[in-house]
């Protein structure tokens, strides 16, 4: 994988669940509704990458990595969503959680099993 794939598909995680997640709830999928769903969990994900790459000495695409991805993403995007007054009911968070904790982790383990 070059360079940037790894972050690439966190980024695509996080687009592809603010999309459905809008889709599912019969809201546009205008550029920026988008982009207003994903903005805090992109926040999150740039913290979880950040925090990651200076705490842990492992590749970004081990699973200990993105645990950390994971979690920053779905902490800091809830702190955000809640700093703008936008919904953290505890659903959405379980949802939340679920969906990029496959996604951004299922992607680290089928890397691991083509190579």
């Amino acid at each position: 994988m070059g360079r940037f794939v790894p972050v690439l598909l966190d980024v695509v995680a996080v687009v592809v669940f603010a999309v459905v997640g809008r889709r599912s709830h019969a809201e546009g999928l205008t550029l920026s509704g988008v982009l207003q769903t994903a903005g805090p969990f992109l926040v999150g994900t740039a913290a979880g990458w950040l925090l990651a790459s200076v705490t842990l000495d492992v590749s970004p695409r081990s699973w200990q990595f993105g645990v950390v991805v994971v979690a920053a993403t779905v902490v800091v995007g809830m702190l955000l969503r809640r700093l703008a007054a936008a919904g953290t009911a505890p659903s959405f968070i379980v949802v939340a959680t679920v969906f990029l904790a496959v996604t951004m982790l299922g992607w680290r383990l089928l890397a691991r099993l083509v190579n």
